[in-house]
């Protein structure tokens, strides 16, 4: 069996969420473009609070409150939506396989590996084909964490589901995983 890197904390320390000399494989995926998105929240915001504050009130209260409530909201929700995804972090172990979105790790996904019943790469994943970037689920495609094009996991789930991440490195994470679960290489 191949050795995989141990779950080391910056000061290679065994990290606490593995018990020692547990083999863990971590990768990550990036999206900078996310921070384009980001910016136009942020303009939003922005937008309504300058509106708040130097308002003339020359066209009434209503419209004015409007106009806040909705650039406020609207950059809130680009803002945290879009920070939400500009990277993913996927972790597995002997018991699972997690996966961490944006900075707070939110949204967070743990799939225990025996409901692991099959592990694919697919190399060619879009955000076209999951209706954008996000946490995504299409009934004829399962659930997905996308957060670029490119290499991705693809679990099928002992309950029929599917699973689908975009990280880099899925090739060895998928090694990993049937490797965990006893299903034997990939079929090529």
């Amino acid at each position: 069996m191949r050795d995989f890197p141990r779950a080391d904390d910056a000061d290679g320390l065994p990290s606490e969420s593995a018990p020692t000399g547990t083999a863990v494989w971590q990768g990550r995926a990036t999206n900078r473009a996310q921070w384009l998105l980001a910016a136009a929240g942020a303009a939003f915001l922005a937008l309504g609070i300058e509106l708040a504050v130097d308002s003339s009130g020359t066209h009434g209260a209503v419209p004015l409150v409007m106009s806040v409530v909705g650039c406020i909201a609207v950059g809130l929700l680009v803002i945290f939506g879009t920070l939400a995804f500009v990277h993913v972090a996927v972790r597995v172990d002997d018991q699972a396989l997690e996966v961490r979105c944006g900075h707070i790790g939110l949204p967070r996904r743990r799939i225990p590996l025996s409901h692991v019943v099959g592990a694919e790469l697919d190399p060619r994943v879009t955000p076209r084909q999951w209706g954008g970037w996000g946490y995504r689920w299409r009934p004829e495609q399962g659930m997905a964490v996308v957060v670029r094009r490119g290499e991705a996991v693809v679990l099928r789930l002992g309950d029929g589901r599917t699973f689908t991440v975009t990280v880099d490195g899925a090739a060895e994470a998928v090694r990993v995983i049937r490797s965990r679960c006893g299903l034997g290489p990939a079929d090529r």
